[in-house]
């Protein structure tokens, strides 16, 4: 029961809003007793928070996926993109930008996680490009790590509508590649990019 709660509480959270969904709407929702829902959660901060966790653990299981299909550096990155457009397009506010304004120590929280994940993400990914001949050999991939995840999370959190967000991170996506792409990696780009317009 507790999974089923955070699973349809998350969903109408990012369709929503995490501020205007109360428990009441929850209970009704499930056709269940608020009663039940506080059996496994103290107070909505709690579902809130386990709901994100499960929203950060679905990304990430899905990048991973996307990391073993082996695609080349510049590609797997646009494929990672255009998960998340699927995943977050049909919400009309930005996921982050509600949860930093409303709930500012779960948004911190999830961060922290987020930073120390895609950390990992995009350092193998600059090396794997690197290894390909896309990106140059003396780039400094701690600071293009995070120059990027800079770039990102300051689209999200300061982004209101999702279209927008959306639209920016794909501008930051080809800023990013362009920074630290050899001749070869800019062709791919180049491609990518006529791909996913």
């Amino acid at each position: 029961m507790k999974d089923k709660i955070i699973k349809k509480a998350t969903e109408m959270f990012l369709k929503l809003g995490f501020k205007s969904v109360t428990m009441d709407d929850i209970a009704c929702e499930m056709c269940i007793s608020k009663k039940t829902i506080y059996k496994y959660f103290h107070n909505k901060e709690m579902l809130i928070e386990e709901g994100t966790e499960v929203v950060h653990q679905k990304i990430h299981s899905i990048i991973d996926d996307i990391v073993t299909k082996n695609y080349n550096a510049i590609q797997e990155n646009f494929e990672i993109r255009r998960m998340f457009k699927e995943m977050f397009q049909s919400f009309d506010h930005s996921p982050a930008y509600q949860l930093k304004k409303h709930y500012p120590e779960i948004y911190a929280k999830m961060m922290a996680n987020e930073i120390e994940d895609c950390n990992t993400v995009f350092s193998q990914n600059i090396i794997k490009g690197i290894e390909q001949g896309l990106y140059r050999k003396e780039v400094d991939i701690e600071a293009a790590v995070r120059f990027y995840y800079t770039l990102i999370f300051s689209i999200n959190e300061n982004t209101q509508l999702e279209s927008e967000a959306i639209k920016l991170e794909n501008l930051a996506l080809e800023y990013h590649t362009r920074a630290i792409a050899t001749p070869k990696g800019i062709i791919e780009l180049e491609k990518q990019l006529s791909i996913n317009i």
